[in-house]
């Protein structure tokens, strides 16, 4: 197979009529999702386990095997069963703190290669791939293809590395374009770093790590919280199959944009379900954690269990505020009376028992976890 050669961008040709629904639809979607956003007092609080639960799945897509409770388990101090499950929990680490950290950048300045450099870099810190000229475009040739896949029978293969730099420096120009609709728009920029494939490893969870950084930077979001992974892991075969037709397919580029289109309307709307359950979920605890314990620091904990819905019980000694350790373990112990809490890990020698805050794992989820 030879090297895929991109378009220019903009494209030159775009079948408008078609995707005119699809774009209403999306936009609408989108809306109603940012106005759950905007309505959250506290998204750090909130919000912190579905964007941990993307990290999970936008890695998955790329192999990885760690779920959601897993990496929350690690992260309680319960050491995982494997160490290739160590490696995955790294991996979906780091792709929070990556995202975190361009959340930051994008507050001060616009979004640039050299902080996609930087993303690539803090992804790839201490896991597999690290090896792969971490944090620098790549001057070599890559495929896409099974292990031990060669030019000739590889599915998909990048441009050459000799024009990379053209490409990108056009691929940067485009994001900053005012085009007639930016969730098109979008749409194109993921797919052409898709195509480019600018790195020898990480382009996947980079791709898609740059959908809510442009939602975020274009204020179609009020924040970068725009979880995707699940419709594309549910759809990953048409996903990249409509990806890699883009190079080889007279209508490829329209019928990428609508699927990513659906793609967008899909998820907001399930995004805009999860955020609600949860917000309501928060609501009825905060009023029954409040009964239980007739505590004034009530609040306080609730709000560290849904930062960190699996915990030892000892995580609060660290909290500035919280009261003595004896304090909490008797609220504690109210929370696991009223089933509130479960234990998945009783308490061993020096070791603290870890608990899990059922209902807000099973609403990430998507079902009965705990």
């Amino acid at each position: 197979m030879k090297p895929c050669i991109p378009d220019t961008l903009p494209i030159k040709a775009v079948n408008w009529e078609p995707l005119i629904p699809l774009i209403g639809k999306s936009n609408r979607e989108l809306a109603y999702f940012n106005g759950i956003l905007y309505g959250i007092n506290n998204p750090d609080v909130l919000l912190s386990p579905l964007t941990t639960q993307e990290a999970v799945l936008s890695s998955r897509i790329e192999g990885t095997q760690a779920t959601l409770g897993e990496v929350l388990k690690f992260e309680a101090g319960e050491t995982p069963e494997t160490e290739s499950r160590r490696n995955d929990i790294d991996e979906i680490i780091n792709y929070r703190q990556a995202m975190r950290m361009a959340e930051n950048e994008l507050q001060t300045r616009p979004f640039n290669l050299n902080l996609l450099k930087k993303l690539h870099r803090i992804l790839l810190a201490g896991v597999r791939g690290s090896n792969k000229s971490r944090g620098e475009f790549r001057t070599t040739q890559n495929l896409i293809g099974l292990p031990g896949a060669t030019l000739d029978n590889a599915n998909f293969v990048p441009p050459i590395p000799q024009l990379l730099p053209e490409y990108l420096n056009n691929w940067e120009k485009y994001w900053h374009l005012d085009r007639p609709d930016p969730l098109v728009q979008l749409a194109v920029i993921h797919a052409q770093f898709e195509i480019l494939h600018p790195f020898l490893d990480g382009n996947g969870r980079l791709g898609r790590m740059v959908i809510p950084l442009f939602l975020y930077e274009k204020k179609i979001l009020s924040r970068p919280e725009f979880y995707i992974s699940g419709y594309l892991e549910e759809h990953v075969d048409e996903y990249v199959q409509r990806l890699h037709a883009i190079c080889i397919e007279p209508d490829g580029w329209d019928n990428w944009i609508a699927f990513f289109l659906i793609t967008l309307s899909e998820q907001a709307r399930a995004n805009s379900i999860k955020a609600q359950a949860i917000i309501q979920l928060y609501e009825r605890l905060k009023r029954q954690v409040i009964d239980t314990t007739h505590s004034q620091f009530a609040v306080m904990l609730l709000d560290q269990m849904f930062k960190q819905p699996i915990f030892p019980s000892n995580i609060f000694n660290t909290i500035p505020g919280m009261p003595t350790q004896t304090a909490v373990l008797t609220m504690l112990n109210k929370l696991k009376s009223e089933k509130i809490l479960k234990v998945i890990s009783p308490s061993s020698g020096r070791r603290s028992q870890v608990l899990v805050l059922t209902e807000l794992i099973n609403i990430c989820e998507g079902k009965e976890v705990f």
